[in-house]
């Protein structure tokens, strides 16, 4: 097994074992109650572990460890978050976390086996949601955190999910430098000017 197929390997277990860390966490205790909304958050990072169990295996993939960390601690500190305190405002909370899965959901699906962590080069996807932002997951995931927050408001939850922010963004710029060297990526960043909102950013 070639080192790269190693560390593949490695960052799927790893994946699986805190998502498996995540469901035992926030598993509703009463589904009846809007601590069950928490379930849809499981539907989503249950989806990231399905990805990368099936995904297609690539050698081109950033080896630069700042990398690896990155994308390490974007997508496993965000399973650190728990149970927070009463709802500040539920309805809101639950439209954010449906509305965020959803974007998720369209850009994993469009992916498909061309999903992973690192940064990498797995072919360049430009249409459906990606023809809106050019990381429109990412934006999909802040969505749903605000939702969650609003749903189990803690400190830390907030502290989790804005290292995860900082970690995303970081995320972004690391996978762009690599996919620019990708002349259907440049023209695609050419055609989509925003990364993660419109006229924004």
């Amino acid at each position: 097994m070639t080192p790269i197929r190693l560390l593949d390997r490695l960052e799927q277990g790893a994946t699986l074992a805190l998502f498996v860390w995540l469901c035992v966490r926030l598993w509703p205790q009463d589904w009846a109650s809007v601590q069950g909304l928490s379930a849809l958050l499981l539907v989503s990072e249950g989806l990231v572990v399905a990805l990368l169990l099936i995904r297609r295996p690539t050698e081109n993939i950033s080896r630069r460890p700042r990398d690896w960390a990155i994308a390490a601690g974007g997508t496993f500190l965000a399973m650190a978050v728990g149970p927070g305190g009463a709802p500040i405002a539920a309805a809101p909370g639950f439209v954010l976390i449906l509305v965020g899965i959803v974007v998720q959901i369209a850009a994993k699906v469009h992916l498909g086996r061309s999903f992973g962590l690192v940064a990498a080069n797995r072919g360049v996807k430009s249409h459906s949601v990606y023809g809106i932002v050019r990381h429109p997951m990412y934006a999909g995931y802040m969505i749903a955190h605000v939702g969650f927050l609003l749903l189990a408001p803690s400190w830390t939850n907030l502290a989790i999910y804005g290292a995860v922010w900082a970690l995303l963004v970081a995320r972004i710029h690391a996978e762009e430098a690599m996919l620019s060297a990708d002349d259907a990526y440049r023209q695609f960043q050419a055609r989509v000017r925003f990364r993660l909102a419109p006229g924004v950013y």
